[in-house]
């Protein structure tokens, strides 16, 4: 029954066209292109989540990469900060393999599900409130059906104030949040947010983020749920 929900919701996602913005911007990336990839076809729809219907970790994103999912069809795959994601996940046992290149790569998640706030990928990444409000819907039906979620993990400061506007329009007693990398707060329905560096090439490149300490993060997680 769950396996038939996502599936539906998943269609809903695919064909959603609410957000006119994010549809022609999402066209404009597919039908130009980036230079390595212009012989590819790209998805060049909205991004669905991805991995285990049992998980107790899910983490969530801001919004599909412009030439990462965009162009994948699968959320954190094929660009550079999916790639140095996975390096962690894997270290930390929560995938199967240290890459994600596309959608024939082999690529399972142990425990975990990963998506995004957004399902399109904005301009210049920067999504306007009606955007994020219109693609809300989606992920509290994916919240609602990984009825194991223990622990949420935002990447990035972005998705983690999305988090909060999410489960601020569920609930009336949200604390005020602070993103701190590391930190976690206890939400409402009793899961737990952890905030988190997003992977991204400037973030690892200026070492604000490495190895070792998203590793340690995904780590920390997995005691928390005792797997």
């Amino acid at each position: 029954m769950k396996n038939l929900a996502i599936t539906n919701l998943n269609k809903s996602i695919i064909s959603c066209k609410k957000c006119k913005r994010l549809v022609r911007f999402r066209k404009k990336i597919s039908n130009e292109k980036r230079k390595q990839f212009i012989n590819e076809t790209y998805w060049g729809k909205p991004i669905t989540g991805f991995g285990d219907l049992k998980a107790k970790i899910l983490i969530i994103g801001l919004a599909p990469a412009a030439h990462g999912g965009t162009r994948t069809g699968r959320v954190f795959t094929g660009d550079k900060s999916s790639a140095f994601l996975y390096k962690c996940l894997h270290l930390a046992k929560i995938s199967n393999q240290p890459n994600s290149d596309n959608v024939n790569d082999g690529l399972k998640l142990n425990n975990a599900y990963i998506t995004t706030a957004l399902k399109c990928v904005p301009p210049g990444d920067k999504p306007e409130k009606e955007e994020l409000n219109n693609c809300y819907n989606f992920l509290s039906q994916e919240v609602d059906l990984l009825k194991n979620c223990k622990i949420i993990v935002a990447l990035g400061k972005i998705a983690f104030d999305a988090c909060i506007n999410f489960y601020k329009k569920k609930f009336n007693n949200i604390n005020k949040f602070v993103f701190i990398h590391g930190k976690n707060y206890n939400l409402p329905d009793g899961k737990i947010l952890f905030g988190c560096y997003h992977p991204s090439p400037r973030n690892v490149n200026t070492g604000r983020i490495n190895l070792k300490k998203m590793t340690n993060l995904f780590l920390k997680t997995k005691k928390y749920i005792k797997v």
